[in-house]
């Protein structure tokens, strides 16, 4: 309950309600006033949500809070406020157009049942462009875009709600009596709830179809739907189900901060490539040198390349590592550049043939690069691998490149696998290290 009484929930500080003189929309935001002062809801907790349309323009005519946005993305909003408080009354105001452009929102708002009201506006065009048709617009509707006639089926909006999962669906039009009644019902309702009102557009519809209320009465019947209350259940309530799970998730990780323990030895921003096969830990590898260079008091980052594809293909890892904040993320001209397989080296052909001089080049001795200005380095690092263990070709290399440009110490780079890698392949990733750095030493 509010701490004072409230006549009245609308504005009239902005004047008069915007629509067109007849427009269906100024007898629904009465209603829902209606409604609102019958229920004395705390302004300060209640939400009206628009989105694009007609209809979108009543937010401002409310003393509540307000949230206008995208065009059928207004249920997307009203889920992130109600989630993030509870406490809130969240109304939705939406025209048929909006259900149309933001048909999955609305499925997905059914499916989860959250504690929202929808109500819909359904003059079956789109009004506040020129009076389109919509996916409301009745078989035979006359609009600037089915001008014989319109020859698509109009969607059973509350239909499709219960289907996907709607606890409560209300269809009627806009000279219901009782229609604050029903909305005072759709917004006590504990889950989503939708009231489907029916009304005229005086500027479009109503003059191509000749319509008027008489016509408004009738269409619900000759459309074949029902009207008055169409689905009533109880299920769980999206949100205080989703809070209940979240506090049965196991504890967080402590993931501990990366404070500089070693120095490096950089001037300047430098970007290492390193470009082998899916499944052989290639983005993991990279990540531990990524890791070990913060550790080394360095700003870094990290971009990763694969196919959708599982233990197949490529996997190329971009790393830029730098003594200052790094402003350019893409690497044009690597300082190194390490090719461990022929899917790196099938992805990464191109490239390596544009390299110039400066790019120190770290390849596996089997491999047949294309032409470069390149400083190559061959080096055995499938052989090594073999005797390592499996999945140690990236960490191999690596080794072997710290070894060789003394970027930062080899022990950051140990250390970085000791802190993040799982106890029992850290030996193994260690010794990997290390037979890198004794290739590169030879």
């Amino acid at each position: 309950m509010t701490d004072q009484y409230h006549e009245t929930y609308m504005t009239d500080a902005l004047g008069p309600l915007p629509f067109c003189p007849g427009c269906g929309h100024e007898r629904i935001l009465k209603d829902l006033d209606s409604a609102l002062t019958k229920m004395q809801i705390d302004p300060r907790k209640l939400v009206i949500v628009t989105d694009i349309g007609c209809i979108g323009l009543a937010d401002r005519y409310f003393k509540a809070n307000s949230f206008h946005g995208l065009h059928g993305r207004s249920l997307t909003y009203a889920t992130g406020l109600k989630l993030a408080n509870p406490e809130l009354t969240v109304v939705v105001l939406m025209g048929d157009g909006g259900c149309g452009i933001g048909g999955a929102h609305l499925l997905s708002a059914a499916r989860r049942n959250l504690d929202i009201t929808l109500i819909i506006a359904n003059n079956f065009n789109y009004g506040m462009t020129g009076g389109q048709h919509s996916v409301t617009t009745p078989i035979g509707g006359l609009t600037p875009t089915t001008p014989g006639g319109n020859v698509e089926r109009a969607i059973d909006i509350c239909a499709i709600g219960a289907g996907a999962g709607a606890t409560w669906a209300y269809r009627g039009i806009s000279y219901d009596k009782d229609l604050d009644e029903r909305i005072i019902e759709g917004i006590k309702h504990p889950g989503f709830s939708i009231l489907d009102i029916w009304e005229l557009c005086t500027a479009y519809y109503m003059p191509r179809n000749e319509y008027n209320k008489k016509e408004l009465y009738k269409l619900i019947e000759t459309s074949g739907l029902n009207s008055g209350l169409i689905v009533q259940s109880e299920r769980g309530e999206f949100g205080a189900m989703y809070r209940e799970s979240a506090g049965n998730l196991p504890p967080a990780k402590d993931i501990s901060a990366l404070e500089p323990v070693f120095g490096h030895k950089l001037k300047e921003q430098t970007g290492v490539v390193i470009a082998g096969s899916a499944g052989e830990k290639i983005r993991s590898a990279a990540s531990l040198f990524s890791r070990a260079g913060i550790m080394s008091n360095l700003h870094a980052t990290q971009k990763d390349d694969y196919p959708i594809t599982v233990m197949t293909g490529h996997s190329v890892s971009e790393i830029n590592l730098s003594p200052v904040t790094i402003e350019y993320t893409a690497i044009d001209s690597p300082d190194y550049f390490v090719i461990v397989s022929e899917d790196g080296l099938k992805k990464t052909a191109a490239l390596v043939a544009s390299l110039g001089s400066t790019t120190h080049l770290i390849v596996d001795e089997g491999l047949q690069i294309p032409d470069t200005a390149a400083t190559i380095e061959r080096l055995p690092l499938v052989r090594s691998a073999k005797k390592a263990g499996q999945f140690t070709i990236g960490l191999i290399a690596l080794g072997a490149l710290i070894e060789r440009s003394e970027i930062y110490p080899t022990e950051a780079l140990r250390e970085s696998v000791r802190r993040h890698q799982k106890p029992g392949i850290v030996e193994t990733n260690l010794r990997a290290i290390d037979l890198g750095s004794e290739l590169a030493a030879d």
